[in-house]
C-alpha cells in the first residue's frame, strides 16, 4: 500500500473525534437468508448461524466448511448454494468490477490511535447502510466504532485488530438482493518509521574471537531494527585488510530475520570455510544502517589456545581416579590397614589389670627342656651376644629367659603356665586376653604346626578388636611372609597379617652388631610401662 494513503489514514482520528464522542447505535442484520456476493481471490466468510454445516453444491469444491471460517472465493462467473442453509454465493472476476483497486483491500493502522478503514469500492458503490464484521461478529457489537459513508472509524486502535475486517453492502441485480462483501487486511503497526538508529547486540565493540586454524568459522552480527513501513534496513559484514579500515572489501554474507511487532531482529552471518593464519592479520566489521543513522562493530580473531588434556579431563578424571582407588584400596586392604594403624599406634588402656606383661608362642625345634634348664645366661644379654652366636643356640630358648630373669615382664608360656587337660582352643583365647602382648617366634615347625597357627590367628583376631593389645613377629632361620607356603595353606588372615605386622629378624649366624640391635628393637618393642628390671640380678 502506498504510503500517501496510509498517511491518510493515520491522520484520520482527528476527523473522527466527534464520532466516537458519541454513543452509536448498533447495527444488527438478518444473517439467516442472503445472497451473497465476493470477488475472486479475496477472503470470504459465510455469515450464517454458527451451529450450521455448509458445502458447496459442486464436485470439486473441496470440503465442506463450518460458518465462520475463512476461505478464499474461486471460480469466478459461478453461482453456488450451501446445503444446509438457503444461502448463496455468487464470484466474480475482479475485471468485471467497475473500479478495482488492488491498495483498497490493505491498510496498515496507528496502535493506540484512532483509525479509518474505507470500504473497498468506496467511490463507485452506494455506502449507505454498509455494516462491518471482524470473522462472524458485526464490528458495532464488539468495538466503540462509527461508520460514516461506508468507512469504518475505530476510536482506539489494538495490536489484536490485525486481521480481516469485511464489509457488506446491499445491492439490487436484476430484481435479486444480494450483499457484496469485501475483504480488507488489516496491519497495526506501532509507528510509520524508525525512531532510532539500529543497535548491534553482538559482537560487541572491539571484541576478539577465538577460532581454531584449519576450521570453519562464522562471523555473525545481530542487529535490532525498530519498525518501519518503508524498509530501510541493511546489515553488512566487512574484512578491513591489515586492519586498516580504509581498505574494506564487502563480504558474501546471510541474513535471517525475525519480524516482531514493534522492532525487527537480524542476523547476518559470513562463513570462513578455513582459518588460515592470515585471517588472524585482519580485523571485521559489521555495518549496519537504517533511515535514521548507521552502527558499526569491528572485532579481531585469535587462535584459540588449544587447552591441554589433562587441564580439563585428566584432573577431574585423575580425582576421581584417585578417589576410586582409594575406595578400592579401603574395601581390599581395609584388614591390612587396621593392622597397620592399631599395631603402630596403641590407644585406649587395658581393661583392668592383666596377669601377663608377653605371652610368647613358638615351637620348639633346640635342645631338650632339660638341657635348657641346666644353662645359665647373663644379666647383661647384649655383651654375651657372641657366646650365644658361638653356640648357636635357638632365640626360643633365649627369648624367655631375657624377658623375665632380665628384663622383669610377666611371660607366659602354654606348656608352663597352662594347666593341662583343658580345651586347646579356649586356653589360647583366654591367655591372649589375659596377656598384654603376644609374640610369636616365627620357624618352618612353626607354620607346619596347626596348633601353633591357631595362636598367631587368635592373636591377630584379638589387636583387631582391642587396639591396646599388641603383637609382634620374630622371624627365625631365613624364613619370611614373602617365602612362607607351608601345607595346609595358612588362613587367609594370617597371610595377610603376616605382611603388615611388626617384625623382628634373628639368625645365629649374624654379626654380633646385628644380635645387639635385635635386642636393642625388642627391648623398644615391649611395652613401655610393663619393664620391671630385675635389680636383684644385677
Amino acid at each position: 500500500m502506498r504510503t500517501g494513503i496510509v498517511l491518510f489514514y493515520f491522520f484520520f482520528p482527528t476527523i473522527t473525534k466527534g464520532c466516537c464522542g458519541k454513543k452509536q447505535q448498533r447495527i444488527l442484520t438478518d444473517q439467516l437468508f442472503h445472497h451473497y456476493k465476493a470477488v475472486e481471490g479475496e477472503v470470504f466468510v459465510m455469515p450464517c448461524d454458527p451451529s450450521e454445516k455448509f458445502n458447496v453444491k459442486r464436485a470439486d469444491a473441496g470440503e465442506g466448511k463450518t460458518c465462520g471460517e475463512e476461505f478464499v472465493a474461486k471460480d469466478a462467473g459461478t453461482n453456488r448454494s450451501f446445503t444446509g442453509s438457503n444461502s448463496t454465493l455468487q464470484v466474480i472476476a475482479k475485471t468485471s468490477l467497475r473500479c478495482f483497486k488492488p491498495e483498497e483491500s490493505s491498510v496498515m493502522l496507528l496502535v493506540d490511535a484512532g483509525g479509518s478503514i474505507p470500504c473497498p469500492g468506496h467511490a463507485c458503490y452506494n455506502n449507505t447502510g454498509v455494516v462491518w464484521y471482524k470473522k462472524n461478529r458485526p464490528v458495532s457489537i464488539a468495538r466503540d466504532s462509527c461508520v460514516k459513508d461506508g468507512e469504518l472509524h475505530l476510536c482506539t486502535v489494538y495490536k489484536e485488530d490485525t486481521g480481516v475486517f469485511y464489509c457488506d453492502r446491499r445491492i439490487t441485480e436484476q430484481g435479486v438482493a444480494r450483499i457484496f462483501r469485501r475483504a480488507v487486511h488489516v496491519k497495526v503497526i506501532p509507528y510509520l518509521k524508525a525512531n532510532s538508529p539500529p543497535v548491534v547486540k553482538y559482537p560487541a565493540a572491539n571484541m576478539t574471537e577465538e577460532v581454531e586454524l584449519g576450521q570453519p568459522h562464522n562471523l555473525t552480527c545481530d542487529v535490532d531494527f525498530d519498525f518501519e513501513v518503508n524498509i530501510s534496513r541493511k546489515v553488512e559484514w566487512f574484512l578491513n585488510y591489515g586492519g586498516d579500515m580504509d581498505n574494506m572489501t564487502l563480504l558474501d554474507t546471510e541474513q535471517h530475520h525475525e519480524v516482531l511487532f514493534s522492532e525487527t531482529k537480524v542476523t547476518q552471518t559470513h562463513t570462513i570455510k578455513e582459518v588460515t593464519p592470515q585471517h588472524l592479520t585482519h580485523s571485521y566489521t559489521c555495518f549496519a544502517r537504517n533511515a535514521v543513522g548507521n552502527s558499526r562493530v569491528t572485532i579481531t580473531l585469535k587462535q584459540k589456545k588449544q587447552v591441554k588434556w589433562p587441564s580439563l579431563v585428566g584432573y577431574p578424571f585423575g580425582c576421581f581416579l584417585l578417589v576410586v582407588c582409594l575406595g578400592i584400596t579401603l574395601h581390599v586392604k581395609w584388614v591390612e590397614l587396621q593392622l597397620i594403624f592399631r599395631s603402630r599406634f596403641q590407644f585406649g588402656k587395658d581393661d583392668g589389670e592383666k596377669e601377663f606383661d608377653v605371652f610368647v608362642s613358638y615351637v620348639w625345634t633346640g635342645p631338650s627342656a632339660e638341657a635348657v634348664n641346666g644353662l645359665t645366661i647373663s644379666s647383661r644379654p647384649y655383651s654375651d651376644a657372641g657366646e650365644m652366636q658361638s653356640r648357636e643356640e635357638p632365640i626360643e630358648m633365649w627369648l624367655p629367659q631375657v624377658l623375665e630373669d632380665q628384663w622383669g615382664y610377666r611371660v607366659c608360656l602354654l606348656e608352663r603356665d597352662i594347666l593341662p587337660g583343658g580345651a586347646y582352643t579356649n586356653d589360647v583365647v583366654l591367655t591372649i586376653n589375659r596377656s598384654r602382648m603376644l609374640i610369636c617366634v616365627l620357624s618352618a615347625e612353626y607354620f607346619a604346626s596347626s596348633n601353633a597357627v591357631f595362636v598367631l590367628e587368635s592373636g591377630v583376631k584379638a589387636l583387631l578388636q582391642n587396639s591396646a593389645f599388641k603383637m609382634l613377629l620374630i622371624w627365625t632361620r631365613g624364613t619370611s611372609a614373602s617365602f612362607i607356603q607351608p601345607e595346609p595353606p595358612l588362613p587367609k588372615l594370617v597371610q595377610r597379617a603376616l605382611k603388615v605386622l611388626p617384625s623382628l629378624q634373628w639368625s645365629t649366624d649374624a654379626p654380633s652388631t646385628a644380635t645387639r640391635r635385635f635386642w636393642i628393637s625388642l627391648q623398644k618393642a615391649m611395652p613401655a610401662d610393663g619393664a620391671r628390671l630385675a635389680s636383684h640380678l644385677q
